[in-house]
């Protein structure tokens, strides 16, 4: 007879209730933990008999194998298939595990394709085509059966300082939220046995820690933590059905996230109605008494992070192997355990792993960078290019003679990536195992983990396997196959050796214009100048390289400086300099055909600031919704030594037309009834383009003071030359909810201005301001309802 928990016709909580009734202490224990793939290897080949020792209990998770080894699709899926036939036939139970991996920029896995870092997908402001990336991640992860992605990250970045700023959506809720339920949407799909699970992170606040130093404190209201940090994982919960949430590092007014039951269990389940499992941070349960100190050894930090609500640990059972023991002591009761394990089996149900434990390993290679693939990563790239500034210069003439291509990101494969890109992430084993990143790891309590990577040069080592990078200099020579390209380094990306400087001076001075490429080296290892860990108190670029551009400015030469970095970085004297300024954050493989094509107006350029670039690092922080008075210092307005003004607005970014808005038409709702905003918008110059407009608003007068503006919808528009289409905006009062005096969530009544532009700060933005009637009505964070729109 078949039990029940083996039988897909019955339902889901009687699988998971059968099955945990048959389970031991142990066994659930196991469920709520994790196994590094190298610790399953032995002289380097996969040894089964050992994993049928070490997995006698089973497991929950097997912790990376892509983002730890440089294994092909196929193999990696022949491994994942070895693993869970351990499983499946050499445990009691047979319960698989869920193999998880990352997936912020692309599948962190050799061979995937390598699309924009998160916040280059952020500056397209394009949700259909992040589905579409979502959608080639999925693929080609259930191709190598991986069914759990610790991405996307939905910290809403307010501190350039930070070094992840660049795996984020950007500094708007609103943006965070409508890029995060795109690709929630594309990886999990409306059916989870044909998706993979989606981890948000960093529950709560992660980034906006003291001076923006990665893992530190975070000090946030009650109010600001809902509205500002939560709402993107609440879209993503309510929207998206989001099935996995990863909580921060940081500790939050002295309580670390991870055994605060007050955010893991009170707010995200209670308030934000998610139904789904906690994954621990990798190491963050050992950090509770390993830095944090609130627990006196790993049993502690096992009870208090499981009974927070810490359902998983990552990346292996370090800590949660003390559970059975405390169990028996009478530390914590086996209902904990219960509850958190049915919550794992569930998913495992859902995911439809115990009838397809196993995947097709000769299919996987086929469906890794394919021609479609690299286009849409193309497009991807093309669509996040932002244009800051440009008097002229571009798009470049195609009889064009001669281009000097210039700078360390001029012809440098590497410098497209970010710090969670294959093989930029995995650095940390191929490239700098030294004594200085192996003493910082244990200082974070990880040299059990560092003891489980694989070590440098064998079989399952990853090493630089890229796949084929487009540079700069290799699309601009194919988009201009008659124009003569001269090349010059000119400086490193670090460092202050200036000799090459000299070479690109005269390069430049021989050329009709200049191509400058500049920018910030991402990852983890020592040497990268921003990414996880790598956080800076000066945003200028790094090394010599604004020397290079002020020197290459001198010459009069018409110059065009691309900035190819995740560093939100200080560009004033760039920008002053420059005849264009163009930021493209990280555009992975594709990003040299990407830029080649802005560049030479093939492509009309389209992206937009998802954050907002300050003049100065001491004018952080610095964002488009700054609540009253926090635009200025009162009461002269501006600091002693220069403007509040930042360089460039969230939301700014230019095109080779022009746009115009006509009058704005609103035809205003209540307190339960809904909003329409209306505007025209005209392509009135001779390219196609593509516009971003932008609704925000400002409540006129609250009972506790809200934010000068803030974005609550946009719409990217293709608009053909000479053309018009008028873009209508439907705003529920839920959007225009907010914690009162006493915390709870409700919409009032009163004068709500709404303005759209193309930036958060346009000078030519439409506005109207109009009077919402009715009682103050009561909104919970479940039930807010997105802006919608449409064109016509």
């Amino acid at each position: 007879m078949t039990e029940i928990y083996r039988d897909p016709s019955v339902a889901i909580d009687d699988r998971v209730a059968d099955l945990l009734g048959r389970m031991t202490l142990e066994e659930k224990v196991a469920q709520l933990g994790t196994v590094w793939l190298t610790a399953l290897v032995q002289d380097e080949a996969f040894d089964a008999d050992r994993a049928a020792e070490q997995l006698a209990d089973g497991i929950g998770q097997v912790t990376r194998i892509g983002a730890s080894t440089g294994l092909l699709a196929n193999e990696s899926a022949g491994l994942g298939n070895d693993i869970q036939r351990v499983l499946v036939e050499r445990t009691r139970l047979g319960i698989p595990a869920v193999i998880h991996e990352e997936g912020v920029g692309g599948f962190l896995h050799r061979g995937a394709t390598t699309f924009p870092q998160g916040l280059g997908l952020a500056a397209t402001w394009d949700v259909d085509l992040m589905a579409e990336v979502a959608e080639v991640i999925r693929t080609q992860m259930t191709a190598v059966g991986a069914r759990h992605n610790l991405s996307p990250v939905l910290d809403v970045a307010r501190d350039p300082r930070w070094g992840r700023v660049e795996e984020t959506y950007g500094e708007s809720p609103e943006l965070c939220a409508r890029m995060g339920v795109a690709y929630v949407k594309g990886l999990q799909t409306d059916n989870l046995a044909n998706g993979v699970v989606c981890t948000g992170k960093h529950f709560l606040g992660y980034g906006y820690s003291l001076g923006g130093r990665n893992q530190a404190p975070v000090h946030l209201g009650d109010r600001e933590l809902r509205e500002v940090y939560a709402e993107p994982f609440a879209a993503a919960i309510r929207e998206a059905g989001l099935a996995s949430i990863m909580n921060s590092y940081s500790s939050i007014d002295g309580v670390p996230v991870a055994a605060s039951r007050a955010m893991l269990t009170d707010l995200l389940r209670g308030e934000l109605g998610f139904a789904g499992t906690v994954v621990a941070d990798y190491f963050a349960v050992m950090q509770l008494h390993f830095n944090h100190m609130t627990a006196a050894d790993p049993a502690e930090s096992a009870i208090q992070a499981l009974s927070a609500g810490l359902d998983i640990e990552l990346p292996a059972l370090d800590c949660y192997k003390h559970l059975p023991a405390a169990v028996l002591e009478g530390r914590i009761d086996e209902s904990i355990i219960d509850e958190s394990c049915a919550r794992v089996l569930a998913q495992k149900i859902q995911l439809g792993l115990f009838e397809n434990p196993y995947v097709d390993t000769d299919a996987a290679l086929a469906v890794f960078d394919t021609p479609d693939q690299r286009a849409l990563a193309c497009r991807a790239a093309a669509e996040g290019v932002i244009l800051l500034k440009n008097d002229g210069v571009l798009p470049l003439n195609p009889s064009i003679s001669k281009v000097a291509v210039i700078g360390p990101h001029a012809d440098d494969p590497r410098l497209l990536q970010g710090d969670y890109h294959y093989p930029a992430h995995l650095e940390i084993i191929y490239l700098n195992r030294s004594a200085e990143m192996l003493e910082a790891m244990e200082a974070l309590g990880m040299e059990q983990g560092v003891d489980q990577l694989p070590e440098a040069g064998g079989t399952f080592s990853p090493g630089p396997h890229f796949t084929p990078h487009v540079t700069p200099l290799e699309g601009l020579r194919a988009a201009l196959p008659h124009t003569e390209i001269i090349h010059a380094v000119g400086c490193a990306d670090t460092g202050d050796d200036a000799s090459g400087i000299e070479e690109a001076v005269a390069a430049a001075e021989s050329a009709d214009v200049a191509i400058v490429c500049v920018g910030a080296r991402s990852g983890l290892v020592a040497d990268a100048t921003v990414g996880e860990a790598r956080d800076a108190t000066d945003l200028g670029l790094p090394g010599v390289q604004s020397q290079l551009v002020a020197l290459i400015a001198a010459t009069g030469t018409p110059m065009a400086v691309v900035v190819i970095s995740g560093r939100v970085h200080t560009l004033e004297a760039a920008s002053a300099a420059a005849n264009a300024l163009i930021w493209s954050i990280l555009p992975g493989e594709e990003g040299g055909s990407a830029i080649a094509q802005v560049l030479t107006g093939e492509v009309n350029p389209s992206g937009r600031l998802p954050v907002t670039l300050p003049l100065h690092v001491g004018q952080i922080p610095l964002h488009h919704d700054m609540r009253r008075r926090g635009d200025r210092s009162e009461f002269y307005g501006s600091y002693v030594d220069r403007d509040t003004d930042a360089l460039y607005w969230f939301g700014h970014g230019l095109s080779y037309t022009t746009f115009g808005y006509g009058e704005l038409s609103v035809v205003a709702g209540s307190t339960t009834e809904a909003t329409t905003v209306s505007v025209p918008v005209a392509n009135n110059g001779q390219h196609d383009g593509d516009e971003v407009v932008q609704l925000y608003v400002t409540d006129e007068v609250a009972s506790v003071a809200r934010p000068i503006r803030e974005l609550i919808g946009f719409a990217r528009v293709a608009i053909p030359a000479d053309e018009s289409r008028t873009v209508t905006f439907t705003v529920h009062p839920s959007r225009l909810a907010f914690h009162g005096l006493h915390m709870a969530l409700a919409t009032e009544p009163g004068s709500f201005t709404f303005r759209i532009g193309g930036s958060s700060f346009d000078p030519n933005m439409r506005e109207a301001t109009v009077d919402l009637t009715g009682d103050t009505a009561s909104y919970d964070r479940r039930s807010i309802i997105p802006t919608t729109s449409s064109s016509t």
